[in-house]
């Protein structure tokens, strides 16, 4: 930044503290229906809000001066934005807490609300016509999510406005309890677990739900035609170690009041836990892939074993190369199937995932990582057949870093799991340093939810890994697999050019066989192998690329061999 800005960002600045928020004049702009239940949307006609409001301790608003912040801003080649809070407020708030020791946030929940069923705690909903900003006509309402099942401690969630930060209240007559039979009074005490974002992302007749936040620090989101699946957090602290993982929480939202005709809502949270505290911003950009711009500062109240970074949490039950063990007439359940690794080297490596029968752990020790994520690369609904799950219109979410991370490791948790209701798949990246205690940590990443523009290499991927044998005339206890290559490179090249497929193992696996040959089928080119285990006490690692004229042609096929 130049001398001149830096003096006109300095004139500006002295006018700070009697403005609390600037925003443009606001257009009109149709309101539309809503849906009111997260992960399993609902239409909804538009009514008028009736959202209880606090002030905390609201700042002067002065339109003179914020009008020149707005020049002096414009001058400086800068966008304006809200003054009165912001990002460096919740780091100042984690710093302080992380200066404090730990407080658990003690749980509130009635009996009636105790030991509910999922299904009991979907029955308690949100009434639309008490959606934030629905009166205004904004292009973002915000929906609550009401405390029970395993959400037993309430989150404080504000507006940041041109009066400053106001808190929402909670109020049981912003809910439809349904079945549920609980005295008012009894509610009364309880605050929120979380909060919806809603905006008209699909048909444009009403505002569907892109973002929420419940539970920890999870948060998922979705795009243009998508289902809910996956989850990113906002951290994971000693994940897969045996002295058990520690879960941060969001305690505390602040969430910006947009104006009319706004395309993106910013929004930060406070994270803690016992060993940390952290601040965090949200950028959310709905659209065909949406786009959450996340920026975090740290604080560890003491050291940790593994700190993980940007974590995704999905599930795989089984696929493709791990067929179902029961009489399940869907060939494959899965919110994911492959993680996808972008190393700075230019290397592109695909791990398809498993349902282990042992706790799996493994990582990809690289510097600078270009991006990484956990991806749905099966989009046909013949993969799957399930008309209510339509796994295949789950996201795939990929992580973009923002700067330079550093030397450190993309790790891939794969847990044992009987079924498919729970996440058992998470991916992140632990850098080499940790964070001193007591010392700021920041880091920032771009977080893509994509479904019809999926990360992919420019040249060729894999699109299926199939683990087993055709008809085998004489059985034996070898293990085949069968890798199908695709993409642009590969449809262009003659069924008769010298393509090569190039296989490496560790000392476990013994290659038997091998045969690399055009799919006549799909255009692509198919990788048969046959192989022996060497020792099957451990896992074992495959990989295998294709290669033409002594250059790598696709991404790199990662495959783990489990203990059977």
């Amino acid at each position: 930044m130049g001398v001149a800005i830096r003096r006109r960002v300095a004139a500006w600045m002295n006018l700070f503290s009697d403005c609390a928020v600037f925003r443009l004049l606001p257009s009109v702009e149709k309101a539309g229906a809503e849906s009111n239940e997260s992960f399993f949307p609902q239409k909804h006609e538009p009514m008028i809000p009736a959202l209880p409001v606090q002030p905390t301790s609201p700042r002067r608003f002065h339109p003179s001066r914020c009008v020149a912040i707005l020049l002096l801003t414009a001058a400086a080649g800068l966008p304006p934005c809200a003054f009165g809070f912001g990002f460096d407020d919740v780091a100042k708030a984690a710093e302080q807490l992380a200066a404090q020791p730990w407080k658990k946030t003690a749980t509130n929940l009635p009996r009636e609300l105790e030991g509910m069923s999922y299904q009991q705690y979907r029955d308690i909903r949100f009434r639309p016509d008490n959606a934030l900003w629905r009166s205004a006509r904004l292009p973002f309402e915000i929906t609550f999510f009401h405390e029970g099942f395993h959400y037993d401690q309430p989150v404080k969630i504000s507006e940041v406005g041109e009066q400053g930060a106001t808190e929402f209240r909670f109020d049981p007559a912003l809910f439809d309890y349904g079945s549920i039979k609980l005295d008012p009074e009894k509610a009364a005490g309880l605050g929120f677990a979380g909060f919806r974002v809603h905006f008209p992302l699909n048909n444009g007749k009403g505002k569907d739900e892109v973002l929420s936040f419940i539970g920890a620090s999870y948060f998922r989101a979705v795009g243009k035609d998508q289902n809910w699946g996956l989850s990113a957090r906002g951290l994971v602290v000693d994940t897969g170690l045996p002295s058990g993982e520690e879960f941060p929480r969001f305690v505390e939202f602040w969430i910006e009041r947009p104006v009319a005709g706004a395309k993106e809502l910013v929004l930060y949270g406070l994270l803690d836990s016992r060993r940390m505290a952290g601040a965090y911003r949200f950028i959310l950009r709905p659209g065909v892939e949406t786009a959450i711009e996340v920026k975090a500062r740290l604080f560890l109240r003491e050291a940790v074993g593994k700190f993980g970074v940007a974590p995704l949490t999905s599930m795989f039950f089984y696929g493709e190369n791990q067929r179902s063990g029961g009489d399940d007439y869907r060939p494959e359940v899965h919110d994911s199937d492959g993680l996808l690794v972008h190393t700075a080297s230019e290397e592109w490596i695909w791990r398809p995932l498993q349902n282990p029968k042992r706790l799996l752990v493994t990582s990809f020790a690289t510097v600078n990582p270009i991006g990484f994520g956990l991806m749905q690369r099966d989009r046909d609904f013949s993969r799957y057949e399930d008309l209510e799950a339509r796994y295949e219109r789950r996201p795939g979410a990929w992580v973009e870093p923002k700067g330079a991370w550093g030397p450190g490791r993309i790790e891939l948790v794969q847990i044992p799991s009987p079924d498919q209701s729970n996440d058992n798949i998470v991916a992140y990246w632990v850098p080499d340093a940790a964070p001193a205690p007591k010392q700021p940590w920041d880091v920032e990443y771009r977080l893509l939810w994509q479904k019809e523009v999926d990360t992919r290499p420019p040249n060729s991927w894999v699109t299926q890994s199939r683990r087993g044998h055709g008809y085998p005339r004489n059985p034996d206890s070898n293990v085949g697999m069968i890798i199908d290559f695709d993409g642009p490179l590969l449809r262009k090249l003659a069924p008769d050019a010298r393509l090569e497929g190039v296989i490496s193992s560790d000392a476990g696996i013994e290659i038997l066989r091998r045969h690399t040959f055009r799919n006549e089928a799909t255009g692509g080119w198919r990788l048969v192998l046959e192989m022996r285990r060497v020792d099957n006490s451990k896992p074992a690692e495959l990989r295998a690329f294709l290669r033409l004229d002594n250059n790598q042609v696709s991404e790199t096929w990662s495959y783990i061999l489990p203990v059977d």
